[in-house]
């Protein structure tokens, strides 16, 4: 059931908003729970019970830490509701992999292990719930937001399909005000339908097509894989994971936003950024802003001085990095950004420097690009010879099949995603300032239609490919 698949936006979507919207205000937040909840089961199956069980026990302890006062007491409830939501995540997401690290230690050191990985099955979107079940009872034990007047206010809550399974990271305390009360508005309808239209145009459109070149490059053996090939590839897929996840996170805003919601921005032209920091103030916002506030700052943040500050930041990166994937590949993306972190805080520190300007923003793409390479390999033996052919070292010639992917249309995506990432957010904006709401509200309500059914004609065409970041 993912939201580019003909049996969301033909089926489960329409029948859902037309429900919800002649349907009397009192009863919309249990129809959306009870809808989410089917959205999930979809996929899940008996699975989903693990989010049944989130939204039970986070409902339960959010509510016992309002009633205590900020003592001991509420702290060790509070440990406890933390690692209760930590444990399933661990289990299915970590315990193969923590298995295959021991199996990888026993036989670095050649003792004898052997033993069977576990039939674990992940459920969808766990990172994600599991973050926002934590993000709930710390913000009530801290007094930043009351609890859910009732169970089914925070059901719809905890399990809202536009954002429960990658993502915007929804804190309750920005939705408080709208848990009983969202007068359903034209204009937010419109406004939504519109940012629905942009998401799922840069899933289909952009992140699809390019998504195609970066598979085949990055699925080429290594003795075959070039340096313009692997540059090529790697270009291709910094493209589509950015118009893949930002696309998502259109479709999600989108979606909450004719409900009545209004979930916070994900993404903010990260790779105009000319820092890794900046990089991370715009990638992937609601990830950041959760690690900073429940991680980065409790441990200690930069009030400790320079030495446990660099040492936060990498613990929060390392964790960051397996947050996304249970696989050394992960480990490495999260070290290599929390080790680029701390070189540019020590370069601040010690000599007052900042990356910027054209270099800055070069060397910031570039090192992102890099990051990438680990994140997408398989595995980290694939990453280095793909790192190796970015850098030349490898004499391979790439076959001429392989460049068969590069099509006219693949190229023009290539391209149109390229300048799509670079032209600054405050030039359209004031284009369509300039154009004034009477001809730029038609061309956009046009626009989005018309992107809409060519997103579908290539859906008919071609199938449909799951989000990147469902599997994390």
């Amino acid at each position: 059931m993912t939201f580019s698949s003909p049996g969301f936006l033909f089926g489960f979507m329409p029948i859902v908003f037309l429900l919800y919207f002649v349907l009397p205000a009192r009863s919309r937040n249990a129809f959306l729970m009870l809808a989410s909840f089917a959205f999930y089961f979809v996929d899940a199956g008996l699975v989903s019970v693990v989010l049944l069980g989130s939204v039970v026990v986070n409902a339960i302890i959010g509510n016992a830490l309002h009633r205590m006062p900020a003592d001991g007491r509420a702290r060790a409830l509070l440990a406890v509701g933390v690692v209760t939501n930590l444990v399933p995540l661990i289990y299915y997401k970590y315990w193969n992999f923590m298995q295959r690290a021991a199996l990888d230690a026993a036989a670095a050191l050649q003792m004898p292990a052997s033993w069977t990985l576990s039939d674990i099955v992940l459920p969808a979107g766990i990172s994600f719930f599991t973050f926002q079940g934590i993000s709930y009872i710390v913000d009530i034990y801290r007094r930043d937001a009351p609890p859910a007047p009732t169970l089914v206010d925070f059901g719809m809550y905890h399990t809202l399909f536009p954002q429960l399974i990658a993502g915007p990271i929804v804190r309750y305390s920005e939705l408080v005000s709208r848990i009983q009360h969202r007068p359903v508005r034209l204009e937010d309808v419109h406004a939504g339908l519109l940012r629905f239209c942009l998401g799922l145009t840069k899933k289909i459109v952009i992140a699809d097509n390019v998504g195609v070149v970066a598979d085949r490059m990055f699925g080429l053996p290594a003795d075959q894989l070039g340096t313009a090939a692997a540059w090529i590839g790697i270009l291709a897929y910094t493209l589509q994971i950015l118009f893949d996840f930002s696309g998502y996170s259109d479709m999600a805003i989108g979606m909450g936003r004719m409900l009545g919601f209004k979930f916070p921005e994900n993404f903010n032209q990260p790779y105009r950024s000319h820092s890794i920091t900046e990089f991370w103030r715009r990638w992937h916002m609601t990830l950041s802003r959760w690690f900073r506030d429940y991680l980065y700052i409790p441990l200690g943040g930069n009030r400790a001085g320079p030495v446990r500050t660099y040492l936060n930041l990498l613990i929060v990166f390392v964790l960051c990095g397996l947050w996304h994937g249970a696989a050394y590949t992960f480990l490495l993306w999260g070290l290599f950004h929390g080790v680029l972190l701390v070189i540019e805080r020590l370069a601040l520190n010690r000599f007052g420097w900042t990356p910027r300007g054209f270099s800055g923003w070069l060397t910031t793409l570039l090192l992102v690009m890099v990051g990438w390479v680990l994140f997408r390999a398989p595995s980290a033996g694939v990453a280095g010879h793909y790192l190796m052919a970015m850098a030349g070292v490898t004499a391979a010639e790439t076959p001429a099949a392989a460049w068969s992917v590069l099509t006219s249309d693949k190229l023009l995506f290539l391209v149109i995603g390229s300048v799509a990432v670079l032209v600054p957010e405050d030039w359209r904006l004031s284009a369509w300032q300039r154009a004034g709401d009477s001809i730029a509200a038609p061309v956009l309500s046009l626009g989005a239609l018309a992107l809409f059914a060519y997103s579908a004609m290539l859906i008919a065409a071609n199938g449909f490919n799951p989000f990147i970041y469902f599997r994390f």
